[in-house]
């Protein structure tokens, strides 16, 4: 990542309001919800939707940094 934040991006990051920025992380947590979901989708085949969907939020409720 260090190799992506080259001055430009940086002036770009700085730019945005406060609003923009957690609009583009909230649509980074969905999108990797929609990813995880998939992955267990590919890992369990035989699973319900609502079964993945459960595992998802139990994975996103317990994610620690």
């Amino acid at each position: 990542m260090a190799s992506t934040l080259t001055p430009e991006y940086i002036a770009k990051l700085r730019s945005m309001t406060g609003a923009e920025k957690l609009r583009i992380a909230s649509e980074m947590y969905w999108d990797a919800r929609k990813v995880k979901a998939e992955e267990l989708r590919l890992q369990h085949p035989e699973w319900t939707e609502e079964q993945v969907q459960q595992k998802v939020k139990e994975i996103f409720m317990f994610m620690v940094t």
